[in-house]
């Protein structure tokens, strides 16, 4: 489905982001990959499935080196025809708590780099008419928790940020959309399943269950490949006409 296509995937080495460039592997995309995680792990992973695969370490709060991970891709990629802008990081503290810097490095890497990376893929993209831009928000990109104030304005920002460039590219074959994810089962996340079932003296399906309680209906997580699936339908040609989404998965979460 996307052969001969190009797809930049940040914050991919690790969880939803790997999941997703696997997903889009699959369906025939060279790939870029970018993070901090286990880089020749991710490399061999993405290989395996018979695609293109390359990497590029841009720290994604530094616009200089965003440049250069695009560059990178149109260079040794032949250009940029899927986006998909996952990178992020997250703190919790009240926000009278919150550090000056955790704040400003979340909305660098969870909002900021998104806006870097898109203002230089759409001249491209504008030029082939024809495109994928894809953010990860979350679901507290339409709900908020307590103690998340960064995480939240960022990711209420990307959800915002999507629909302005949508309205933008609408008259293209350029198609810009978030999706929102709700919890979704990570190698983080299930440390921090066991971490609690360790200090509640329960079992590890007690600390999901309790955990996922707390905020969704349906007992069970989202995967990374579940959310790459659904990356790979908003690249199709099915969705050539869905424009400024944020599509969640979230078990309910939303819905309440």
């Amino acid at each position: 489905m996307l052969e001969g296509k190009t797809a930049v995937v940040t914050g991919s080495t690790s969880g939803i982001g790997l999941g997703i460039a696997l997903a889009l592997a699959r369906k025939g995309a060279r790939i870029v990959l970018n993070g901090f995680g286990d880089v020749e792990a991710a490399q061999a992973e993405v290989a395996a499935t018979g695609a293109k695969v390359g990497y590029h370490g841009a720290d994604m709060t530094q616009p200089e080196q965003i440049a250069e991970l695009m560059l990178y891709a149109r260079t040794d990629f032949d250009g940029v025809d899927i986006l998909v802008n996952n990178a992020g990081i997250q703190y919790v503290a009240n926000v009278e708590d919150f550090p000056v810097e955790k704040w400003d490095a979340i909305i660098a890497i969870n909002l900021s780099s998104a806006f870097h990376t898109t203002r230089l893929a759409v001249p491209g993209m504008r030029a082939k008419n024809w495109g994928r831009i894809i953010n990860v928000a979350s679901a507290h990109g339409l709900v908020a928790s307590a103690q998340k104030s960064a995480y939240v304005a960022s990711k209420h920002g990307i959800v915002g940020f999507t629909k302005a460039v949508a309205l933008e590219t609408a008259d293209t074959g350029v198609t810009v959309n978030a999706i929102c994810p709700g919890w979704v089962l990570t190698p983080l996340v299930q440390q921090q399943v066991e971490a609690r079932a360790a200090q509640a003296g329960v079992s590890v399906e007690e600390a999901t269950r309790r955990l996922l309680g707390e905020k969704q209906p349906a007992p069970q997580f989202t995967t990374p490949e579940q959310l790459g699936e659904l990356t790979a339908f908003l690249c199709s040609d099915a969705a050539s006409n869905v424009r400024g989404v944020a599509w969640n998965m979230d078990g309910g979460w939303v819905a309440q």
